[in-house]
């Protein structure tokens, strides 16, 4: 069983054990935008979802603290997005990135997802904390490419998303909101003029009330070919 630990702006730490994971897809809090999206992607051939939001089970060992990402090819790209983590007595929140197999996501967004890990944040917060600031938390995803550039990829708020408590609501109808589930928002839309398969990603939540941010970031490294 994964097991991770979250720093807490106490200094306390908060250790799970992942049971459940779980990917919001297309969960943008206005669905028109949403749609139009899904709309874009299936000129591109990948299958459209039959609801909308969508909801991923992916395996819980992807849950990962890891500042290397393996691939198998060179499409492959983060998303960056915030996670809520359930505790035996609250709830965490804190930044990912949803690194996803953009090949395989056009056989499927369920198998993409168990293709590569969620990456999340060593530092958490307390949702309680920050709830009443919410939606004016920012969200920023960065990429470098080969020659060590860096370029922001993403930017918006966590207003752009469907909050937190809409998906508890749902957890909670569906027996989910329970200590060891992770669940990770979905994401925010993408400058399609940066090059989003890079070889590295770097994404950035940070609540303008205290100006306390939380980052992660990883090196995407090309696995062999494989033999035979």
């Amino acid at each position: 069983m994964t097991t991770l630990s979250f720093e807490l702006p106490d200094g306390s730490t908060e250790t799970v054990n992942v049971k459940k994971l779980l990917n919001a897809g297309y969960a943008g809090r206005n669905q028109e935008d949403v749609q139009a999206h899904i709309d874009e992607l299936a000129e591109l051939g990948v299958p459209a979802p039959t609801t909308i939001p969508s909801l991923y089970p992916v395996s819980p060992y992807l849950a990962q603290q890891t500042e290397i990402v393996d691939v198998q090819h060179n499409k492959t790209s983060g998303e960056a997005e915030w996670a809520i983590i359930f505790t035996a007595n609250d709830v965490l929140l804190t930044v990912a990135c949803d690194h996803t197999d953009r090949a395989l996501e056009e056989h499927g967004v369920a198998w993409s997802k168990n293709a590569s890990p969620d990456v999340l944040g060593k530092k958490a917060w307390r949702l309680k904390d920050v709830e009443e600031n919410l939606d004016a938390i920012q969200l920023e995803a960065f990429v470098t490419d080969a020659d060590g550039n860096e370029q922001q990829i993403q930017n918006g708020t966590l207003a752009e998303l469907l909050p937190p408590k809409y998906w508890i609501e749902k957890l909670t109808e569906r027996g989910d909101a329970e200590e060891g589930t992770i669940l990770i928002s979905g994401t925010i839309p993408m400058d399609g003029e940066v090059n989003q398969f890079a070889n590295a990603w770097r994404v950035a939540m940070t609540n303008p009330d205290t100006g306390d941010s939380i980052e992660i970031a990883y090196t995407v490294k090309p696995m062999p070919e494989p033999i035979g």
